[in-house]
């Protein structure tokens, strides 16, 4: 087969793959698709477990040490079957602590300390690197393949370098398009669930090829096997248990799994399915294992790999297409696991290391200060990704490129199986500390590097093989191999003993004699509880924190629209439509969690507590009480949410109050004003119409006279007309004329219509954006942006009044909603009187200046409601800003 045309076909599918992905974010950001969030593609997600070692390495694994193994399935295997006791709760703390990665749940459950957030991160991403490695090292030696088999390409050892540089490109392209407050990739996960199908495809294929295509069929297959040398391997059973227990932890602790297992997961109920399915896709994935090895063995020249008879075993019967498909299938077994691992360790670095850095170097409020945070953390994720891919390449080179699949990705399993004792005592001991998790994590990845993973590099590597051999400093206890002379042991099983042994005892010894401080206590009781507590931690005081700043800092993180959307939803739940809501406890920690799901629990924790100041004094006494006062603790945060409730509700009482108030004054003001408005046409009216009845006037008199008479009428119908209206729109009276409309030709003919009353006021306008057709009352429509336009005209205080007309669109409660934004340059409107601007009778100037009724933001406001959408303030932009929003997903005025 030419290695051209696999290349070229590889450069398709990979293509093929970022067009799924890009199809399902789109999908996804238009409001997710049941299939997106359905049980089976997360069940597929979760194939990313079997990477190239599972496609290539499981068969060469089977060659050299028999049936051993099935233990990388069986512990997944039983992980998954007994969900119910692990990763149910795991999945509860992760959506209810909006947690991003597995050195954010350690740090989060901790006390939210970073130190361990920054310790786990180093632990994955070097425990990642020799997994990574295998990656390249697969797609390699399986390219050489292709390359010796068509003659054509001689390909050196740099090729490697290029497949790390094409997956970090890959794996960018992928995962940092954008800074989800979620952390969610549904467009990663449905090409996962895709590369699932085809890997699974492309084995079954070669296994049924060698078991009818070469073998006689089962029978035959099974002689053979029965034969081969691989009926006589023994079975150890140290080896065994070993080997199941580290894949049982790495199903838990690898960061790739954490992210589709936990982050990605939009259902808890998904995992009822996985339970089943996931196990039966691992059967499938193992069914022709050993099948392939006996037949490989058979078949193939001595010294052939064994890793790569997968590929090579087509290929000696000809069978190139088949091979092709085995190849793609090994691809997407590599790049799935490059990807979502880089992801996780990229989001893990920057949550931990990066944006904790940047936040020291700013100044008290740093969290405020001008500066995209938003692309900060992507171009900290991005380049974190080369640089995990760069480690992974240089620990190929420096290992030499070990023949080995299975155990390059043994030493990765070891490594982050570290994590476990941390992970398992903090969800399930609420007398687990962090002292004793920084103290197991430290001692278990020193024994790990030392007894396993720097070994891995060879005599040549950082150990020479005289510390092998004989310990550092001729200290033989302390050899790699034989710590503290216990030798004769299998390495693997040898490091797995010392390092997980000795990273447990320390981490209960340490916990059992440290005592935790209050913040650890409380997101001890979050955790180890999860299923009693439905809501996140409370641990804010009120603070100094200022709505504005607040606001501010959301926005940089979490982007404007989905930032002030929270704070909206908040103020309208606090009965504050049209400002900004009160700071309460409970409205900094669910800041905090959304803050969270971007940046991390422990730098999220940071930026919130420069603002808010320290946490709730009353969370540190309730915590001395430890264990035995929970049932207080939950009883004193009863009391505290009513008192937050009493404080809040009489907080909307005084509000209803000064409002009634205002209303009242509005109220006598109008019935003065209406009065004179009504008065004064009726008097010119009758005392012009006394002069013409008498005669005797000039012809040009009579005529200015009369002039005089109809202007006066035409005023007195506005009145009348503007109170009827109102009246009508009020009861539900109003009947609607839609129709199609183009909304830049509704603007342009209220601009039009206001160009008298603003002469002097410039407009800025967008006329692309404005290029939406829209089903609705075009005239009613004009009418709202015609008072609005009007309005600041009249209102606008600045030297040279400008008004920018802003045309976007935003998620609302029940589809995307076009946004109409009125913003002018002067001072706004004072926040005790955004209240009543949308009131009847409401004039917060000199009436002699703005005319009117004060009749014309209620009119607004109930035209904006028949038409199914509504008419707004916007505070925080400076001058007065107003939105009209409609919406999209269904007809204007359906409402009505």
């Amino acid at each position: 087969m030419s290695f051209n045309l696999l290349v070229g076909v590889s450069l398709l599918y990979v293509g093929f793959l970022f067009l799924v992905a890009f199809l399902a974010e789109r999908r996804a950001q238009r409001g997710m698709p049941r299939w997106l969030r359905s049980p089976m593609v997360y069940t597929l997600s979760l194939s990313v477990y079997c990477t190239a070692w599972t496609f290539y390495g499981a068969v060469g694994y089977a060659a050299r040490s028999g049936l051993e193994y099935l233990t990388i399935y069986l512990g997944p295997t039983l992980v998954l079957t007994g969900w119910w006791l692990v990763l149910r709760k795991l999945v509860r703390v992760g959506r209810t602590q909006r947690i991003t990665s597995i050195a954010d749940l350690i740090s989060n459950r901790y006390g939210k300390s970073n130190a361990l957030g920054v310790l786990v991160t180093l632990l994955a991403v070097i425990g990642t690197t020799p997994y990574i490695a295998l990656q390249l090292q697969s797609v390699t030696l399986s390219l050489e393949v292709f390359a010796q088999s068509s003659g054509d390409v001689e390909l050196s050892a740099r090729n490697a370098l290029w497949v790390a540089g094409g997956l970090a490109l890959f794996t960018i392209l992928f995962g940092t398009r954008n800074l989800d407050a979620n952390e969610r990739h549904h467009g990663v996960v449905t090409a996962i669930a895709v590369e699932a199908v085809v890997k699974l495809v492309a084995l079954l294929a070669v296994g049924i090829f060698v078991v009818w295509g070469l073998a006689g069929g089962v029978g035959d297959m099974l002689a053979r096997i029965d034969a081969s040398s691989m009926a006589d391997w023994p079975l150890v059973p140290s080896r065994w248990a070993g080997l199941t227990f580290l894949s049982a932890a790495a199903i838990l602790c690898l960061p790739r799994m954490f992210q589709v297992l936990v982050v990605e997961n939009s259902d808890e109920a998904h995992l009822a399915t996985a339970s089943w399915a996931f196990p039966l896709y691992l059967l499938l994935m193992s069914l022709f294992v050993v099948p392939i090895a006996v037949m490989g063995l058979e078949r193939l020249p001595a010294g052939s790999n064994p890793d790569l008879f997968v590929l090579t075993l087509p290929l000696s019967e000809g069978r190139g297409g088949l091979a092709m498909l085995a190849f793609l299938g090994g691809l997407s077994s590599a790049t799935s696991m490059v990807i979502v691992a880089a992801i996780a360790l990229s989001t893990m670095v920057s949550n931990h290391i990066v944006m904790p850095l940047w936040l020291r170097r700013q100044q008290v409020g740093g969290a405020m200060m001008a500066g995209d945070v938003r692309a900060v953390v992507l171009t900290a994720r991005r380049i974190s990704i080369a640089g995990v891919l760069l480690l992974g390449y240089l620990y190929y080179r420096l290992s030499g490129g070990s023949e080995a699949l299975a155990a390059i990705g043994l030493i990765s399993f070891a490594g982050v199986a570290q994590a476990l004792p941390a992970l398992l005592g903090g969800l399930f001991w609420r007398g687990a500390t962090r002292k004793g998790a920084m103290a197991g994590l430290v001692i278990g990845f020193v024994l790990w590097a030392w007894t396993l993973f720097l070994p891995s590099f060879g005599p040549g590597g950082p150990i020479g093989a005289a510390v092998l051999a004989e310990g550092p400093l001729g200290l033989e206890w302390l050899r790699p191999r034989a710590l503290f002379g216990i030798g004769g042991m299998d390495p693997l099983v040898h490091s797995l003993f010392w390092s997980i042994g000795l990273n447990t005892l320390a981490f209960l010894g340490v916990s059992l004699a440290t005592f935790p401080g209050p913040l650890e206590r409380l997101q001890s009781a979050q955790v180890v509880n999860v299923f009693a507590h439905t809501v996140g931690a409370r641990g804010w005081a009120r603070g100094s924190a200022e709505a504005e700043d607040l606001l501010m800092m959301a926005q940089r993180i979490l982007g404007a629209q989905e930032a002030q959307a929270l704070f909206r939803r908040e103020a309208e739940d606090q009965g504050r439509q049209g400002q900004l809501p009160v700071i309460t406890a409970d409205f900094l920690g669910r800041v905090e969690r959304e803050l969270a799901g971007s940046v991390g629990a422990a730098t999220a924790h940071a930026m919130v507590g420069q603002l808010a100041g320290g946490s709730s004094v009353l969370v540190e006494d309730l915590m001395r009480v430890a264990d035995e006062a929970q049932q207080i603790l939950e009883y004193s945060s009863q009391l505290e949410q009513k008192s937050d409730e009493l404080t809040r509700t009489a907080g909307q009482l005084r509000d209803a109050n000064e409002k009634l108030t205002q209303l009242s004054i509005q109220k006598d003001a109008f019935l003065s004003q209406i009065s004179h408005e009504l008065r004064t046409p009726m008097t010119s009216i009758r005392s012009f119409s006394e002069l013409l009845r008498d005669g005797g006037l000039p012809p040009e008199d009579q005529a200015r006279f009369a002039g005089i008479i109809h202007d006066e009428a035409q005023r007195l119908t506005r009145l009348l007309n503007d109170l009827l209206d109102l009246g009508v729109m009020e009861n539900a009276q109003v009947s609607l004329n839609l129709g199609p409309a183009r909304l830049g030709d509704l603007i342009d003919r209220a601009v039009a219509s206001a160009a008298p009353a603003g002469a002097g006021l410039k407009i800025h306008r967008t006329p692309a954006r404005e290029a939406r057709e829209l089903v609705t009352d075009g005239d009613r429509l004009v009418q709202v942006f015609i008072n609005l336009i009007a309005n600041a005209a009249k209102y606008c205080d600045a030297p040279a009044p400008e008004l920018r007309i802003a045309v976007g669109e935003e998620a609302g409660p029940e589809g995307h909603e076009l946004t109409v934004d009125f913003i002018d340059n002067g001072s706004g409107i004072a926040e005790r009187s955004r209240e009543i601007i949308f009131e009847k009778f409401a004039r917060l100037t000199d009436t002699s200046a703005a005319g009117g009724a004060g009749l014309g933001l209620a009119i607004c406001r109930e035209i904006m409601a028949r038409l199914g959408g509504e008419v707004s303030y916007l505070p925080g932009h400076g001058g007065a800003a107003f939105r009209a929003r409609l919406p999209l997903a269904r007809r204007a005025g359906q409402a009505a």
